[in-house]
């Protein structure tokens, strides 16, 4: 239910299943502890994942919610909270490999945060660690180029920077990260149009079209349309073409 409230951006609904989940989570945690502090065995609980998982998660949903409804304080409080998950009681393996991986999650959404707010001091550090971590490449730079599209950033030696991971994740599609490819294309197609480089925006946005219909987002194809529709002045004939082959494509 989180992940469809997320993929449908309604912010109030994450809010209010995290809320469901953590409550969960901390009633189960409250009665093994009570059970612990009587001496006496604890009921067995089947989950999927350790418990501190749904900790990490709650917290990393209330805090992605109040990033986007445009609250970074509330936001990086959840940062801070599921950056430190250690102090759950008897961490096995398992558990504490899922507390490192919070605590990496934590560091990448505190550069997006600060990022996304304008602290363009922090971009080159943030491209470091990107570089770095290749496996945060694509979310991260659909991060950079949001935020240079709102702060009006030029961000072409970044961009090239990442040209050939751009070029292999595109040929390396799946249902894992054509949510981040979409919005990487449609706010790179923002960018290049701002940039006065309509035929490369419209290349962007052809690509982006596709993700939305391989993803069935509505919305998405429609905001893709729109944008297309504003330049399709100045895309050439072959562009327009093939935005008309894949509209046939999609009856």
């Amino acid at each position: 239910m989180l992940d469809m409230a997320v993929a449908f951006e309604n912010w109030n609904k994450v809010m209010e299943r995290a809320d469901m989940l953590y409550q969960c989570v901390q009633s189960i945690h409250e009665e093994r502890q009570e059970y612990q502090s009587k001496g006496i065995p604890t009921p067995y609980i089947h989950t999927e994942r350790p418990l501190v998982y749904y900790y990490g998660f709650s917290h990393l949903m209330r805090g992605i919610a109040h990033q986007k409804m445009g609250e970074a304080d509330q936001a990086r409080a959840y940062i801070d909270q599921y950056a430190d998950l250690g102090w759950m009681e008897d961490l096995d393996e398992v558990g504490m490999q899922v507390v490192q991986e919070f605590r990496h999650k934590a560091q990448v959404n505190r550069y997006a945060l600060e990022i996304e707010a304008g602290q363009v001091q922090l971009l080159e550090e943030f491209v470091n660690f990107l570089l770095e971590h290749p496996e945060e490449g694509l979310a991260g730079l659909k991060v950079i180029t949001q935020a240079a599209v709102r702060h009006r950033w030029q961000i072409d030696r970044v961009l090239q920077v990442f040209e050939d991971q751009i070029q292999g994740d595109s040929k390396k599609m799946n249902s894992s990260n054509n949510d981040d490819m979409y919005h990487f294309c449609y706010q790179r197609a923002l960018y290049e149009q701002w940039m006065g480089r309509a035929q490369d925006a419209v290349e962007f946005i052809l690509q982006a079209i596709r993700l939305a219909n391989r993803l069935g987002m509505d919305r998405y194809f429609i905001r893709c349309t729109a944008l297309l529709e504003s330049l399709r002045e100045e895309a050439t004939g072959e562009q327009i073409g093939r935005y008309r082959v894949m509209l046939e494509e999609m009856k």
